[in-house]
Formats: structure tokens, C-alpha cells, sequence
């Protein structure tokens, strides 16, 4: 009963806060966010307000296919030098320190960041194909959500921050 009751509990919750406009949800299909995110996982997302954090696990259209949405996280802020070689990525010069990602980071280039944009990577480097590393820094103004919580599985509900929770 008491297990029943929490699933009603998160669903009605969930179903609560999509009635705002503000939020809306997303569910994952692809590996590129292993093992912060997998396939299965449900999300709720708020409309961006701010300029993202470093850090933050966005959502956006794909630039060149509509109607097809993209999670990543946010590695390069707006002004900064985002440079990839031998399998690291350093912002400004200095190696980025990252919980989050699951594997090297290959392929290799060098990035400016306009003031209003970010670059965006997916956690799972070897099975993140369509991110900044191939589809160039990304307007803010593209990022139109943040991902703020995981409802779906129960088992590993909460803040898709980390790779732990």
C-alpha cells in the first residue's frame, strides 16, 4: 500500500507542475547521458530563465531537425575557449574538472564562445554524436530548458545533476 501510494504521490506531483507552462517534461531515448541519465528515464524541465551554469543538463532543438530535442550538459560558458585534446576538455586554458562525464572525450578542436553562447556536451563521450563537438557552440537562446528533475523510475528519482542523482 505504502509503495502505491508514493507512486501516486510522485505521479500527481508531476502531473501538477506540468500544467504550468513553465514546465514541460522530456523523455530519454539514447545513451549520450549514461549513466547520469539512461533510456527510460523520465524528466521535468523548466523554461530557461537565466544564462545556464556549468554543469547544468539542458534540453534544445536539434539545429537542423526539427521537432527532435537534444539533453546535454553545459561545459563552455558565454566569452570563454573551450579546447578538446587528448581526450580532455580545457576551458580557458585549464583542464575541466568533470564528475559527470563516462569516458574520454574524443575527437579534437578549439572553440571561442560568443557572448551568447555554450557549449554542450553529452556525459557518454564515445555514444554522444550530435553535441557541440559537431553541431559548434550553441546559442543560449536555443537552450529553452533545464532539466530539473527525474520523475521515472522511482528508483532513481531526483536531480539529474550528477551521475548519482
Amino acid at each position: 500500500m505504502g509503495r502505491r501510494l508514493t507512486t501516486a504521490s510522485a505521479i500527481a506531483a508531476a502531473a501538477g507542475i506540468l500544467v504550468s507552462r513553465d514546465f514541460t517534461r522530456f523523455s530519454v531515448v539514447e545513451e549520450s547521458m549514461a549513466p547520469a541519465l539512461l533510456p527510460g528515464d523520465y524528466l521535468i524541465a523548466k523554461r530557461v530563465r537565466r544564462p545556464p551554469n556549468r554543469g547544468d543538463v539542458v534540453v534544445f532543438e536539434h539545429p537542423t531537425r526539427a521537432g527532435f530535442h537534444l539533453i546535454k550538459r553545459v561545459v563552455g560558458l558565454p566569452g570563454e575557449r573551450v579546447d578538446i585534446a587528448g581526450g580532455q576538455v580545457h576551458v580557458n586554458s585549464r583542464p575541466l574538472a568533470e564528475p559527470w562525464a563516462n569516458g574520454p572525450t574524443t575527437g579534437e578542436g578549439s572553440w571561442q564562445l560568443g557572448a551568447s553562447e555554450a557549449f554542450v556536451l553529452g556525459d557518454s563521450r564515445a555514444d554522444s554524436a550530435d553535441d557541440s563537438r559537431t553541431l559548434g557552440p550553441i546559442a543560449l537562446e536555443a537552450l529553452e530548458w533545464r532539466a530539473v528533475l527525474r520523475y521515472w523510475p522511482l528508483t532513481r528519482a531526483g536531480r539529474p545533476a550528477s551521475p548519482d542523482g
